[in-house]
């Protein structure tokens, strides 16, 4: 199991007003837009840095704090399982093409584990 990606996600009522300051002064550009969340990365590079905006977590969740992506979300399934941890949402596949859960690390930030294409 590889970690991907990791994104701090905002909460804020109005996810746009992020392009002005975080495009304008640090030249991050939206990677991806579904409306209630907006995601944007260094120079626009999806591999690059990246920080989302939401007003919601999708799905009727709460925003979670952190988003990370891994490329077997399986395998951690069964390692948040062995160790007894409370999934807090999920595992669900979304109609935006993720499979996700939601669990809380020991620091009680929410935190989505997700994985691409399935």
């Amino acid at each position: 199991m590889t970690v991907k990606r990791i994104v701090a996600n905002m909460l804020t009522a109005e996810p746009g007003l992020a392009k002005a300051f975080y495009g304008s002064i640090l030249d991050m550009h939206p990677v991806m837009d579904h409306g209630w969340i907006q995601t944007y990365a260094a120079g626009g590079d999806p591999a690059g840095p990246q920080l989302s905006f939401a007003s919601e977590g999708g799905a009727g969740t709460p925003v979670p704090d952190l988003s990370i992506e891994v490329d077997d979300l399986d395998a951690v399934l069964d390692r948040v399982r062995a160790a007894g941890l409370a999934i807090e949402y999920g595992p669900a596949e979304e109609p935006w093409g993720v499979r996700r859960f939601f669990l809380r690390d020991p620091f009680g930030r929410l935190v989505n584990i997700l994985s691409h294409g399935h």
